[in-house]
């Protein structure tokens, strides 16, 4: 495809921002009966950048990305691509960590009222 639509280049933009390697940015963009589907092909360093803590950068990014279809009538969708292979492995518990959360939060019993904790 020759020539980009507003919601690629829009993308690409957002991107290219945010990236460390941003020449490493490319989109590709399919239209099918349940709208619009653009794929974000990023440099793997920068993946971390463009999902965020949590996803937040991701959501942020697919959120005006609807705004931007919305304007056009179109359903768009964000799917950023990640190869094969390339997640990490899951971390390691840290030690001032367990399964419930770290080890300075209180652990009152269950017949705790609100009134008890002095807040």
């Amino acid at each position: 495809m020759a020539d980009k639509l507003f919601d690629q280049e829009f993308v690409e933009y957002v991107v290219r921002a945010i990236v460390n390697h941003p020449d490493d940015v490319r989109t590709e963009r399919i239209v099918d009966e349940r709208g619009v589907l653009i794929t974000l092909h990023i440099n793997q360093e920068d993946m971390g950048y463009v999902i965020g803590r949590q996803g937040q950068t991701a959501r942020a990014v697919r959120t005006l990305l609807k705004i931007v279809g919305a304007k056009e009538n179109a359903r768009v969708n964000l799917k950023i691509y990640e190869p094969e292979g390339s997640r990490r492995p899951p971390r390691e518990p840290r030690e001032d960590r367990d399964d419930r959360g770290p080890r300075d939060t209180f652990r009152g019993s269950d017949d705790t009222s609100v009134d008890d904790l002095g807040i």
